[in-house]
């Protein structure tokens, strides 16, 4: 089994840049997407064998998430606990009957992290959540949880400690997550790789020069670990500021 997660940062801009011939050419029994930036009716992907489901956001051009499933699923939910009215169209939950997929688009602290506190409420929150569905079921979370967990997750860690997605605070979530029985996916099988990343900035020469960071993942519970074939990031794979991320799951 093949799951994709990838930050589109515009579904309809990236698919004029190629997207549905990588789509095709990976064949995920799962994909997902975050950063879609559209409404309902604004896209009509012809995707045939996929059950589709899309998370809005209510501002428009802005944030949601999708999932495309050949797999239907048991269950579908949107949003989160007290989140379940978010208007940011971040989460999509579908349940398996082997575990729980949650698609995720983690807020971004800003520049001037005055969202950090909101971040750090919304990093409690989705861990209570994760926990409560582990509890029934195993489950793998994936998606762009913007945050650089180590050094080793960007190219430069002694420039960006403090910055946005590198922050203690923020480093300590994707840390309090990880002990309560959850493996990051790609550190499980790769765990000195460096020069790894899934995100560079748009500024000139910068991911030719590949100064990126690691900030989409695949995170799954530790039950999960014998299932787990192999983890990997198409860092070749253009039409985004962010590149895909796989899991690749024993059938």
């Amino acid at each position: 089994m093949k799951l994709v997660s990838w930050n589109v940062n515009g579904i309809r801009a990236c698919v004029k840049k190629g997207f549905l011939d990588y789509f095709h050419e990976v064949n995920a029994d799962i994909f997902c997407l975050q950063e879609t930036k559209l409404q309902e009716g604004q896209i009509d992907l012809q995707l045939d064998g996929y059950n589709q489901y899309w998370n809005y956001a209510v501002k428009k051009g802005y944030s949601g998430t999708a999932i495309f499933t050949k797999e239907k699923p048991i269950s579908v939910k949107y949003g989160v606990g007290d989140l379940d009215n978010e208007e940011e169209g971040r989460i999509i939950t579908l349940e398996f009957e082997r575990f729980y997929l949650v698609n995720v688009y983690t807020p971004n602290a800003k520049r001037d992290l005055t969202r950090l506190p909101y971040r750090l409420e919304w990093e409690d929150e989705m861990r209570q959540y994760l926990k409560k569905l582990d509890v029934v079921k195993p489950v793998i979370m994936c998606g762009d949880l913007n945050v650089a967990h180590e050094e080793i997750d960007l190219k430069n860690a002694k420039s960006n400690r403090g910055n946005s997605g590198f922050t203690i605070e923020e480093r300590g979530k994707m840390t309090n997550l990880l002990a309560d029985g959850f493996i990051d996916t790609f550190r499980y099988f790769y765990p000195e790789q460096e020069d790894m990343y899934s995100w560079w900035s748009y500024m000139s020469k910068v991911r030719e020069r590949n100064i990126g960071w690691r900030i989409d993942y695949f995170i799954a519970s530790e039950r999960l670990a014998t299932y787990l074939l192999d983890a990997s990031i198409d860092t070749d794979v253009l039409g985004s500021d962010h590149c895909p991320v796989i899991l690749e799951l024993k059938s």
